[in-house]
């Protein structure tokens, strides 16, 4: 998917790029690869591929699910990387207010620099790892939608995300193929932890053989106060 093919593809689901969104998602596949020489963001770094796999993939929740992002929403992305799906969104949808939480310092430095490059606002970078952010007063149950990407299994991630919820809020995780498995599994930590799976919705991304699932859950209580564990620990022992 060539840069002209991306905006394409989102003028089929009623999305017209401004030459400023256009010019900012050229700047961001530049800096991308440009900082990929020193800082390990992502495999992926031919053009037509950054803006299939990372930029339109990021992309899809907003197409699959827009009553999810309302305006002015308070969105948190959870492990975000190298801004992936967030940043995309945020390009499409200024009004969303962000939190970035990640672990690693060195991607939060690329982020910084990226933000400050793309001339976004309200976007707030929190170095953290996911279970000490869920604890945090300043973030637990905070937000309206949390976002994840190619971050951990849903028993593990739902740990990590459900918890910054707020109730009557949503998580939503973006997954590879064939989720419905890992789904099963995650059905009693997912339960416990205050939430309740929405929909699942499995697909290709445009013109591509590529397998992409997105999960969608509600929050529909609090989350008890035991939740999230100490860092490390659902990565170690999955809420079952």
């Amino acid at each position: 998917m060539n840069p002209e093919q991306f905006v394409q593809e989102l003028s089929k689901h009623n999305i017209t790029l401004t030459a400023d969104q256009k010019e900012q998602f050229k700047l961001y596949f530049k800096e991308l690869v440009a900082a990929n020489e020193h800082v390990n963001l992502t495999r992926i770094t031919a053009e037509d591929e950054v803006y299939l796999k990372h930029f339109y993939d990021s992309i899809t929740p907003l197409l699959v699910f827009p009553e999810a992002f309302k305006p002015g929403a308070k969105v948190c992305d959870v492990g975000a990387g190298a801004g992936f799906p967030s940043l995309p969104l945020k390009l499409l949808r200024p009004d969303l207010q962000l939190t970035i939480i990640d672990s690693l310092g060195k991607r939060l430095t690329f982020l910084q620099g990226l933000i400050k490059q793309l001339g976004l606002t309200g976007v707030e970078l929190v170095h953290s790892r996911a279970e000490d952010a869920g604890k945090a007063a300043q973030y637990r149950e905070q937000f309206d939608l949390v976002t994840a990407r190619a971050v951990a299994r849903m028993s593990v991630l739902s740990e990590y995300c459900l918890p910054l919820v707020k109730v009557g809020g949503q998580f939503l995780a973006l997954k590879g193929p064939k989720a419905s498995e890992e789904l099963q599994t995650a059905q009693g930590a997912i339960k416990k932890l205050g939430g309740q799976i929405s929909q699942e919705v499995e697909f290709k991304l445009a013109a591509s053989a590529e397998e992409r699932s997105l999960i969608l859950v509600d929050k529909l209580v609090a989350t008890p106060q035991k939740y999230p564990r100490q860092a490390g620990t659902p990565a170690k022992k999955p809420l079952k």
